[in-house]
């Protein structure tokens, strides 16, 4: 195995593996950096989650049967990678939005990689994705003093038996996290955004309820936004799980249901990007074609099953690497089976 992957521990009967500094941090879609063309970098340190969400679109925490490993990434790699394609491709000031396959939040030096991010020259505010379940005030508290400005906090529902049925964790406690969100935006810097996923039949009801908090507690005001909620569609992934029973709305439907919620509220929950602070920025230029032939080297075991981690021979990408015959040898000649946001996926 390649040095720069090696094994910590394991966690729900997966290996969990560090992700070293000799590894590519731009390629795949679990860890590292994804850009997608706009002044937002998307930073992914860790795929570990405690949560168990029924409409998880990647089958996280410990329910998951897709995944065969789990990826902690080194934290001073990875505000290398963020940093400088912000100043090198970017050339201006960009979002660093701290998200992931996972919980960003079980990353250990979480708070180092926000103060690292934040006080770059090249960062316009930082930010980070959580469900909650990890939420605590000394963390909260720690993350501010870091420079953390934002947290999206995909809370679905204020009702707490409906909030575990939901994070598919027993032990998930809405009026714990409610609480910190409250105390959060009154004693610290930092804002919050309810960003709840809608699953048709379970809890477009409780969106009523959620904007009557972010009102109440003036969610989104400390960094200028125009909204304290921003939903999300329920979608159906290949990997993701689909809760029994739940048909997934067309597009149409979602934002016409946004609509008229928006109309019984006053409340605004379909912001447009120039709104949010978001534009389009130059993008980090993919260096390898659909179809081409490509050498990789494997370095360890991949995300999901049947999957390999690879890295190309110059050193500059990591691959998906899916073997439909065996992956014999150092190096192996692979088809680039795709390369959107330079995301990469290759078939031996």
């Amino acid at each position: 195995m390649d040095e720069g992957l090696s094994r910590v521990s394991t966690v729900h009967g997966r290996p969990v593996y560090l992700v070293g500094r000799s590894i590519p941090l731009v390629g795949h879609i679990a860890f590292g950096v994804i850009d997608r063309g706009t002044n937002i970098l998307q930073v992914r340190p860790s795929t570990l989650c405690p949560h168990n969400c029924i409409y998880c679109s990647v089958d996280a925490g410990p329910g998951s049967t897709t995944r065969q490993a789990e990826y902690l990434v080194d934290a001073q790699s990875l505000a290398s990678w963020a940093t400088s394609i912000a100043e090198t491709v970017k050339k201006g000031r960009v979002e660093m939005l701290i998200d992931g396959v996972g919980e960003p939040l079980t990353h250990p030096k979480i708070a180092w990689l926000v103060e690292t991010l934040s006080s770059h020259p090249y960062t316009w505010r930082v930010a980070v994705e959580t469900h909650g379940g990890f939420l605590t005030r000394t963390l909260v508290r720690r993350l501010a003093e870091a420079g953390l400005q934002r947290i999206n906090l995909s809370l679905d529902t204020l009702n707490p038996g409906k909030a575990k049925l939901l994070s598919g964790a027993p032990w998930y406690n809405v009026e714990r996290i409610t609480e910190i969100v409250e105390w959060a935006v009154r004693e610290t810097s930092v804002d919050v955004v309810l960003t709840p996923v809608i699953v048709p039949g379970v809890n477009e009801e409780d969106i009523y309820d959620l904007v009557r908090f972010a009102e109440k507690n003036r969610l989104g005001e400390k960094t200028g936004w125009p909204t304290g909620v921003l939903p999300q569609k329920y979608e159906a992934h290949k990997y993701g799980r689909k809760p029994r029973g739940v048909r997934e709305w067309t597009w149409h439907k979602f934002y016409s249901w946004l609509r008229r919620v928006e109309e019984e509220t006053g409340y605004n929950l379909t912001p447009s990007m120039e709104e949010l602070g978001y534009r389009r920025m130059p993008a980090l230029p993919t260096i390898y074609r659909r179809g081409e032939r490509v050498a990789l080297r494997p370095v360890g075991p991949g995300w999901h099953k049947g999957e390999t981690l690879a890295v190309d021979t110059r050193g500059a990408r990591v691959f998906s690497l899916y073997c439909t015959r065996p992956c014999k040898g150092r190096i192996v000649k692979a088809r680039v089976a795709r390369v959107k946001d330079n995301i990469y996926v290759a078939i031996h």
